[in-house]
C-alpha cells in the first residue's frame, strides 16, 4: 500500500511527522511525504495555474526524506498524482492538523481540501486533524491514524467521498461516526493606516465556536472528548430543493429581446 502523506501545516510541522511516523509502523505501507514547504493553513482549495510550482526534495526529522512543494496543499496532490510520483498512490492522508477542521472549516481548510483534491483526481483520502490550538501532542492522533487507515483501505469507499477525522485533546473517550455540525466565526474588520497614508486591513477575530449541544456533529462528538469521524461528499447539491426551486416557474425565452 502506497499511502501520500500531505498537510496544510508545512513540511516540517511536527504534525505529519507524527503522522509519517505512525502510519510507517503498518504492516507493507510504504510511505511518501509531499507537502507545503511553508504553513499554508486556511488557504482552502487553492490551485496555482498562472506561476510556476517547484519542488525541493528535503530531509525531515530522523533522516525521513520528503518533497516540499512551493504551492498549496492542493497543488501538492495535484503534482504528486500528476506524474511527480510515478509509483501508483493507493491512499492520501492529510494532517495531523494543529487545530481542528470541524463543520464549515472545511471550506477554509488546506488539510481537508487536499484530501478534496485527491477525491477529484481518484484516490480515496482521510484527513486528520486535532482539537488543540496549543502544546500540541499528537500522539493519540496519530495511534487512531494507524489504527484507521489499514481498515479504511480494506473498504470500497464512494467515488468523491472523504473521511474528515477530529480527535480531541487529551485522551479520547471513543469513537464517534457523525455528521457536520456548525460552525460560529468571529471574524472582524481591522482597519489601519500605512506610513503613506493608504488603509489597508487585516481580517482578525477570536478561536471560530459552534453549536455544541447537537448531539450526532463533528463538534459535539469532540466537545464530549471523543474522536469524530465524518464521511464527507463532494456533491453539495442541496438535493431536497431541486423539486422545490422547480416549481418558481422559472422560464426563458431568448426571443423577449
Amino acid at each position: 500500500m502506497h499511502i501520500l502523506v500531505t498537510n496544510d501545516d508545512g513540511i516540517y510541522a511536527p504534525g505529519i511527522f507524527a503522522l509519517q511516523n505512525a502510519l510507517r509502523g503498518i504492516p507493507g505501507a510504504r510511505i511518501t511525504i509531499m507537502a507545503p514547504d511553508q504553513n499554508q493553513s486556511t488557504v482552502g482549495h487553492r490551485k496555482t495555474l498562472r506561476e510556476p510550482l517547484r519542488i525541493t526534495p528535503v530531509t525531515l526529522t530522523d533522516g525521513v526524506g520528503g518533497f516540499a512543494c512551493s504551492g498549496s496543499p492542493a497543488d501538492a496532490i495535484t503534482l504528486a498524482l500528476s506524474g511527480y510520483l510515478t509509483e501508483k498512490v493507493d491512499l492520501v492522508v492529510s494532517g495531523i492538523n494543529s487545530g481542528p477542521n470541524m463543520g464549515q472549516d472545511i471550506t477554509y481548510s488546506g488539510t481537508v481540501t487536499a484530501a478534496m483534491e485527491a477525491c477529484i483526481m481518484g484516490v480515496p483520502a482521510i484527513a486528520f486533524s486535532l482539537d488543540q490550538y496549543s502544546d500540541f501532542d499528537f500522539n493519540h492522533a496519530a495511534r487512531f491514524a494507524a489504527r484507521l487507515v489499514p481498515v479504511f483501505a480494506r473498504q470500497v469507499f464512494p467515488p468523491l467521498t472523504l473521511l474528515n477525522v477530529n480527535v480531541p485533546a487529551g485522551v479520547p473517550k471513543g469513537v464517534k461516526i457523525t455528521r457536520q455540525g456548525k460552525r460560529l466565526y468571529y471574524d472582524t474588520l481591522i482597519d489601519r493606516v500605512d506610513p503613506s497614508g493608504r488603509p489597508y486591513y487585516w481580517i482578525g477575530g477570536g478561536v471560530p465556536g459552534g453549536v455544541y449541544d447537537d448531539p450526532g456533529t463533528d463538534l459535539w462528538a469532540v466537545n464530549q472528548g471523543y474522536i469524530s469521524v465524518t464521511p464527507i461528499e463532494l456533491d453539495m447539491t442541496a438535493h431536497n430543493l431541486i423539486a422545490a426551486i422547480g416549481g418558481w416557474g422559472l422560464d426563458f425565452d431568448g426571443a423577449d429581446g
